[in-house]
Parts: C-alpha cells; sequence; structure tokens
C-alpha cells in the first residue's frame, strides 16, 4: 500500500518534494526535540492522485483515520469529544512556499456540543466561543468559498454593537450571537448547514487543500515563480494549541534576521490573545518581539535559543511562526525565510563571515533577479517632496504610480500600461493578481511579517505596511490631511517606509554606481549601510568571475553601447546589428541601392557606403580593443528600410490624382511592392540576402577588414569575427566565405569566419555546417521562433496568455529557453559541430543570454560564452558563476 500519511516523527527536510516545505520542517523541528505539536502530513504524492482522479485514493481515508487515532491516543484527547475535545489545524504547505494557495483552518473539531466541552476544559468560555466564530469564518471562506466580506461584516457589526474597536474585546455573548451569524451566512450561501461531525469537517478541509492547488491565484503564483504545475500539494493536520486564552498566550512570527536588510538581531511581530493567522492577516497592528521579552521574559528567552539553533541548524534565515498558550511556547512552521534583494546580499557573506556556509554556498543563495533588483534607481533624497506619512518598511525600493483600491483594478490599470499603487486596508491571498501587476503596496495595517510584506518580498515589490493614519475607504483614503482618490499619484519608499504625495524623481542605485564605475567610487560617500551592501554584492560578483567557466560577452551596435558594456564587465561583443548602421540619414543610400538599375550603380552606393561601415566598425573596435568583436553581416529584408507600402501607396495615388505625380517615388513604390512578403522572417533575408545581391556582403567584409587593418596598425589589438546570418544550408556558407576569404586575405588578416545557427535543419546539420564554420553563435530568438513557428511580435500580444493560463507552457518560450525543444537542436548542434571540428568556439547571442535559467543550461552544455544586453551583463556574470556551483 502507497504511504500516502506521514506522522511529523517520521518525516524529515530532505523529503520537501514529498511532505512539501511546511510538513518536511515540521518533522525536522520535531526530530531536534523542539515543541512541535503533535501531527501529520498527506504527502503531495495524495494531492496529485486526487486531482488526476478526481476523488481521493481509498487507503487515505484509513491512513488519516489510523494517524488520528494514534494522535488521540497519544494525547488522550478525541477529536471534537463533548467534554475535553481534540482540535486540530489544516493547513496546506507545497514543496515551494505559495502564497496563493489555501488559507489555514483552524479549530477543526469544534462544533455546538464541543465548544462548551472546550469551555469547561480552559475553564474560559469567552475563548472557546471566540474559537468555534473563528473556526466558522475560516471554514466559509475558505472550504466553502464563501465571500469573505460577509463574515468581515457581520464582525464589524458585532463590534459596532458593543461598542468596542478590536475582536478581542467582544465578550463570550457578543460571539455566540456571532456564531448563530456567521451559521446563517453559511447556510444562505453554501445552501448547507455547518458540518457538525468533526471528521466531516476534517475530511472537507483536506479536499479544499488538494483543490486549492489549481485556484487562479495558485496558477498565477506559479507561471510568475516558475514552479511546475503538477507538484500538488501536501496537508498538515496539527493539534492545535490556542493563543488566544488571555493576555499569557499570543501568537507570532519571528526571522532569525531583518528578511527587508539582512541585518543581525531579533526580528518579527507579536500580537497576545490572538490565534493562528492574525499576524500575518494583519488584522490588527502588532508589537515587536522586544515587547513579548516585557509580558513573557522565559517564552521569550526559549524563543531565542530556537531561533538560534534553527539557523545554525539551516545555516540560514529562517522565517518562524510560534504560538504562546499560557507561557508555553510551540512552533508551528520554520522555512528558509524570504529575504528582499539587499538582505539576500548583505546575509549570504555574513554567513561567510561567520563560517556557517563557503564562498560557493553563499553564491547559490543569490541570483541574478536579486542583482537586477539592486540595480534599479531610487528616489532622489535632495529632491523636495510632500510626506504623507511613514509606516514600516517592509519591502524595499522606490515606487511611483496611481493609486488603485482593488486588484481587480490594478490589473486593468497595468494591462493598459500605467504605473499603480495598490493601497489596501490589508491584503490577503485575493489580492495576489493586483500584487503582482502594481508597481508597490501600500497598507494600512499589518506589520513586517503581514500578508503584504512576505509576498511583496517574494516577488521584489516595493511595499510599505502599517500606516495607521492611512484610512482605506472604499475608493478614497484619507492620510495626512489630504483625501486620495483613485488615479492620484503617489511615491512609495520601501526602505524607509516613508510614503509621498505625487512623483518623487529618482536617481541611481549605489550598486549600478558600482558595478560602472567600481567599489571605491561607490562607497567613497556612501553610508554604512549603503557600503555594506555594495561590498557585499561587490565579494559574490567577484568570486563568481573567479570561478566561472562561461564567458560573458554584450549585444552592441555601436561605440558609446560598447565602452558601457565593457565597464559593466562584459568580455567582448558576442552580436553587433549591422542594420541598426543603415537607418537615419543612411536610409536613402538603401532607398538608391534599391533602386539601382545595374551593376555600376549598385557599385556606386557601395563605394559611399564603404567609408561609413569602415568608421561604424573602426569605432567599436577601438571600445573593445583586446576583446573579441562578432559582427554579423546584414540581416533583415531590405523593405525593412524602405517607406511603409500603404503609405506610399495612398501618396503617389493621391499625387497620381492632383497630377504632381513624382517619377522617382514611382519606382520607389514599385521596388517596394517587388519586394514585399506575406512572411518576411522566411523570406529574403540574412545569407539569402547575399547570394542574391551582388556585392552587399562583400562591402562590409571589407569595411571590416579595412578598421581592423587600421587599428592594427595604429597600434591596437583588434581581434573581430565575422558572422554569416540565417544559414540553413553549409552550400550557403561556402560561397559567402570564397568570396569572404579572399577579401580578408588581401588584407593581410586572418579573421575567423562563423554563423548563426537560427534555423532547426542549421542545427540539425551541424556535422556539415561546421566544415564552412569557424564558430556558432547560436540566436536564440529566430531558433525560437522557427521551432515552434510563432511569429514573436504577432503571438506574444495575442494567445500567449492563453497558452500560459491553460499550461501549455509556464513561461513564454523568448523569455526562458524552451529547454526540451529549442534547447535540445543547441545540444545537438554542439554535440555534432565539435565532432567535426573539435575546439569549435559555441556563443549565444538570443536574449536567453541573459535569462538566469537558460545561462545554467547553456553552461551544462559546454557553450563557451552568452551574449546579452548590457544592462543584463552583470546578471549573467553572477549566474554564470552560480552555474559553475550548481551545475
Amino acid at each position: 500500500m502507497t504511504q500516502y500519511v506521514y506522522a511529523f516523527s517520521e518525516g524529515s527536510k530532505e523529503q520537501r518534494e514529498l511532505l512539501g516545505g511546511k510538513g518536511a520542517n515540521l518533522a525536522e523541528m520535531t526530530n531536534l526535540g523542539l515543541p512541535v505539536p503533535p501531527g501529520f502530513t498527506i504527502t503531495t504524492q495524495a494531492c496529485r492522485s486526487y486531482l488526476t482522479a478526481g476523488s481521493e485514493p481509498g487507503e487515505l481515508r484509513v491512513q488519516v483515520t489510523m494517524a488520528l487515532r494514534r494522535l488521540e491516543d497519544d494525547l488522550g484527547r478525541q477529536l471534537g469529544d463533548r467534554h475535553d475535545p481534540l482540535l486540530v489545524s489544516v493547513r496546506s504547505g507545497a514543496m515551494h512556499s505559495m502564497p496563493g494557495m489555501m488559507e489555514t483552518v483552524l479549530n477543526v473539531g469544534l462544533n455546538d456540543a464541543s465548544v462548551k466541552g472546550l469551555a469547561e476544559a480552559g475553564g474560559d468560555e469567552r475563548f472557546a466561543w471566540d474559537s468555534y466564530r473563528r473556526l466558522l469564518q475560516m471554514f466559509g471562506k475558505t472550504v466553502l468559498e464563501i465571500d469573505g466580506e460577509n463574515f468581515s461584516r457581520a464582525l464589524d457589526d458585532a463590534k459596532r454593537r458593543q461598542g468596542v474597536e478590536t475582536d478581542v474585546e467582544l465578550t463570550a455573548e457578543s460571539l455566540k450571537s456571532l456564531v448563530s451569524e456567521f451559521k446563517s451566512v453559511i447556510l444562505e450561501h453554501s445552501g448547507t448547514e455547518f458540518p457538525q461531525h468533526p471528521r466531516e469537517q476534517l475530511d472537507l478541509a483536506i479536499r479544499a487543500v488538494f483543490d486549492s492547488w489549481n485556484t487562479e491565484r495558485a496558477r498565477l503564483y506559479r507561471r510568475r515563480e516558475r514552479i511546475p504545475q503538477d507538484l500538488g500539494t501536501a496537508v498538515n493536520i496539527c493539534t492545535m494549541v490556542f493563543g488566544n486564552t488571555g493576555e499569557t498566550s499570543g501568537t507570532g512570527v519571528a526571522f532569525t534576521r531583518d528578511p527587508a536588510s539582512g541585518h543581525g538581531g531579533v526580528y518579527g511581530d507579536y500580537l497576545p490573545n490572538a490565534q493562528g493567522e492574525d499576524v500575518v492577516a494583519g488584522i490588527r497592528n502588532t508589537m515587536s518581539l522586544a515587547d513579548l521579552k516585557d509580558l513573557d521574559a522565559s517564552s521569550y528567552k526559549q524563543l531565542l535559543q530556537v531561533m538560534r539553533r534553527l539557523e545554525t541548524h539551516y545555516r540560514d534565515l529562517c522565517d518562524i511562526e510560534f504560538t504562546i498558550e499560557r507561557s508555553k511556547l510551540w512552533m508551528l512552521q520554520t522555512r528558509v525565510g524570504k529575504r528582499t534583494a539587499a538582505a539576500a546580499f548583505r546575509i549570504a557573506t555574513q554567513l561567510v563571515d561567520e563560517n556557517l556556509i563557503t564562498m560557493d554556498e553563499a553564491l547559490q543563495r543569490v541570483d541574478g533577479s536579486q542583482l537586477a533588483q539592486l540595480m534599479f534607481p531610487r528616489f532622489d533624497a535632495s529632491a523636495p517632496r510632500e510626506s504623507l506619512g511613514t509606516g514600516m518598511a517592509a519591502s524595499p525600493g522606490a515606487a511611483t504610480g496611481q493609486i488603485v483600491f482593488d486588484s481587480a483594478a490594478a490589473e486593468k490599470a497595468a494591462a493598459e500600461g500605467k504605473d499603480v499603487i495598490l493601497v489596501r486596508r490589508e491584503t490577503s491571498p485575493d489580492d495576489l493578481g493586483g500584487m503582482i501587476a502594481a508597481r508597490g503596496v501600500l497598507t494600512s495595517r499589518g506589520g513586517r511579517t503581514s500578508h503584504a510584506a512576505v509576498v511583496a518580498r517574494g516577488m521584489g515589490k516595493t511595499c510599505v505596511c502599517g500606516l495607521a493614519e492611512l484610512d482605506v475607504d472604499g475608493s478614497t483614503a484619507r492620510v495626512g490631511g489630504k483625501t486620495l482618490r483613485e488615479g492620484d499619484l503617489i511615491s512609495i519608499d520601501g526602505s524607509s517606509g516613508e510614503v509621498f504625495a505625487g512623483a518623487v524623481p529618482v536617481v541611481a542605485s549605489p550598486v549600478a554606481t558600482y558595478l560602472e564605475r567600481g567599489l571605491d567610487e561607490a562607497v567613497k560617500d556612501a553610508d554604512a549601510d549603503t557600503a555594506d551592501l555594495v561590498r557585499s554584492v561587490d565579494r559574490l560578483l567577484s568570486h563568481a568571475d573567479r570561478i566561472r567557466r562561461l564567458r560573458v560577452r554584450a549585444n552592441a551596435d555601436n561605440a558609446e553601447d560598447a565602452s558601457r558594456a565593457r565597464d559593466l564587465g562584459a568580455q567582448g561583443i558576442g552580436l553587433c546589428r549591422t542594420e541598426h548602421m543603415f537607418l537615419g540619414e543612411r536610409r536613402v543610400l538603401i532607398e538608391r541601392l534599391i533602386l539601382a538599375s545595374g551593376a555600376d550603380a549598385r557599385q556606386a552606393v557601395y563605394d559611399e557606403l564603404l567609408p561609413l561601415q569602415r568608421q561604424d566598425f573602426t569605432e567599436l573596435l577601438t571600445a573593445m580593443d583586446g576583446l573579441p568583436v562578432t559582427i554579423r553581416l546584414l540581416d533583415p529584408p531590405l523593405h525593412e528600410f524602405l517607406p511603409d507600402r500603404t503609405e506610399l501607396s495612398v501618396k503617389v495615388a493621391l499625387e497620381k490624382a492632383s497630377g504632381t505625380a513624382d517619377p522617382g517615388e514611382e519606382r520607389l513604390l514599385a521596388a517596394v511592392e517587388r519586394l514585399h512578403e506575406s512572411n518576411p522572417m522566411l523570406g529574403l533575408r540574412g545569407v539569402r540576402l547575399g547570394l542574391v545581391l551582388p556585392g552587399l556582403f562583400a562591402l562590409q567584409v571589407r569595411a571590416i577588414s579595412e578598421a581592423a587593418a587600421l587599428a592594427r596598425r595604429d597600434g591596437g589589438d583588434p581581434h573581430v569575427e565575422i558572422m554569416i546570418p540565417l544559414v540553413g544550408s553549409v552550400m550557403e556558407l561556402f560561397l559567402i566565405r570564397d568570396e569572404a576569404d579572399a577579401i580578408v586575405r588581401q588584407a593581410g588578416l586572418d579573421i575567423p569566419i562563423g554563423t548563426m545557427i537560427e534555423l532547426p535543419r542549421a542545427a540539425l546539420t551541424a556535422t556539415r555546417v561546421a566544415e564552412a564554420a569557424e564558430f556558432f553563435s547560436f540566436g536564440t530568438n529566430d531558433l525560437t521562433q522557427t521551432t515552434w513557428g510563432f511569429s514573436r511580435d504577432d503571438v506574444e500580444g495575442g494567445f500567449f496568455a492563453a497558452y500560459l493560463d491553460r499550461g501549455v507552457f509556464m513561461v513564454s518560450p523568448f523569455e526562458s529557453l524552451d529547454v526540451d525543444g529549442v534547447g535540445r537542436l543547441i545540444r545537438i548542434a554542439a554535440e555534432d559541430g565539435r565532432r567535426t571540428r573539435p575546439g569549435l568556439k559555441l556563443g549565444v547571442c538570443g536574449e536567453h543570454g541573459g535569462d538566469p535559467e537558460s545561462i545554467h543550461f547553456f553552461h551544462r552544455v559546454g557553450i563557451d560564452y552568452v551574449s546579452c544586453s548590457p544592462f543584463r551583463v552583470p546578471i549573467a556574470r553572477l549566474e554564470a558563476g552560480r552555474a559553475a556551483v550548481i551545475g
């Protein structure tokens, strides 16, 4: 029989795939001897079986019964007993932390009879009825999918009737009435009575966890984080411990280091007389952990010991959830905590200095996307600004946008290209779509461990929480004496917690300054915190440079871009797109070339273009002196340099009608018509253009050769390479090579000539292509288009959203390499090409050259270098180092 249920004592942290992150870590804490309430975990395998078959595996119910009876026997209580009831919580827990998953259901097992037994056993009637109303509220919203506003309104009404501000002030009688109201809400909106049988409650909650795997918000989060859609979630059944039994009880979240900044110390939030999700939900503003020391010194001391032990065990920042029940500490969860980009770099180097991890391990704790976040601008401290107040700095960054008050509005505005700030009292998993769409999040409630803060940090979004003076009411908000409406501009600083009216100017980040101008310049006038962060980035990026095998080049078409790329650490140019040199004032020369009536007319145009191209290449080689520069010959169809066909047709027609026809424009229109193609991407371009239009590629090769010869004469050290685009047959390459080799030899040079692999046939016939090519550079943009049969410009704005939604792929294949399809072609071409020409140099010059996940694949395949936009060069350097460590 397949084992679907594991007691906490049976698992370990190594079983995250089977037990989910939460279950694996509960098992680990249990085995460490920490105070964990007893319980058991239902595996992800059970969830996958349920999702496939549409019902639970037959043996699952039996195994749950056996695990539940063992739990009851160990504790001497039975689930939902009317005298001294055992109650449990039901939590989802996938392998990866997923804010979009189901919310927790607490106090499962309570009913009309057992609530009285709970009151008797605990000696506190108010506590028992508070626990019952929580079960009804959570069960109704989470399991029965009733809109949570129905319960929130009833709770607010109860507080108004009694004249109190918070739920903890409600009396037992008020809570009894609220329980009746909640039951009515459940009956009205679900059509069924709240189930009184404890086992039925448990089974329905387990099924709800399984179903939550495929909710829209869960799927949305997985798409964003590139988490596979078929992993499934585990279910954690845990004995209830109660933080809502008075002032000697409470619930909290702690971090072993500050997840926002990375600084050491005691960080977290605590709520006395509260239960479970109250802290994360942000329904009341919390107190700091330092305040807990004054409330319960013994529990505080024990908590610090547990935090230190967990951080030492996991050798990383730990995120901990705990409950104190009548001055006894219980650990409910731990995990390696999500952190901001700045915290990630600081913590990684701190742990190295504390001899807890090696530099190689530290490199695995950061990634390219985090480095990119640190390169973003921040608010200019010297600029005038109008402060609206200061909340908690929950997730750093500088964000400006129009106010929106709900997730749907945020998604709609973002789809229209607007920058928005999502402003809420507090957020819940239902707000995930809006948080993804927004530039930043601002809440009036909650602390640094609230839902808004945790999710924003995980996504790299700017967030300010707990701005207490912010009063959010429907479609308006009031703060700092101002009324804010939807569409008003505000700016939020997630590093300081400050909120400003209007748009505040931004300045370059210190990390960007370091990358462009060096460490000394970046720390020269920086404060201690900033200097510490920059030095952490420098240490890790320098280590990546030392150990990486993959070299990193840049895509650059002019000397300015090349110089910037070199400043950012580029080790050459992997792609110079010469078509960009034919725009602007030179466009008229291309028009003359197309209209040329014979060889002499074409040559006259070439003679004018030669010195211009030679100057282009001279500037480029000078900027990258001593480093390789790969120049791609003209690739796009000629008609791209001509006027728009429709506009020119209309213009000529109008001129004819008015009797002012221009013969030159009529000839130009005839040329445009002649060159028009139904599918230009697969038409007359690349190597085909060089074969059909005599002299065009020869012009470019001559200009390259002369530029290299001039650079060498002037004492330079040029390393130029010529790349032939869009080759599908080795014969095409041989024909162009014959002409190019003659020109290069005439200049007294030895210039490598290779090709761009961007057609499936070129990849599949790489054994032959390598006979004529001295290097391959994979043009992964076009290789993806031709492999998938996608026109990128058409499909990304067309049906890609539907494909992502329906799981055809998790991420656009133009954003991250399709390893199974396009990647297989690259692997074939790499292996076959090197079989023909051992030592064949292999590069990548598509957008995937700067994508972190793709870089790891290129490392494994044996690619020699990746080339990307200058801005992404530092990211590629870091990821190439990480690939060397991870393998």
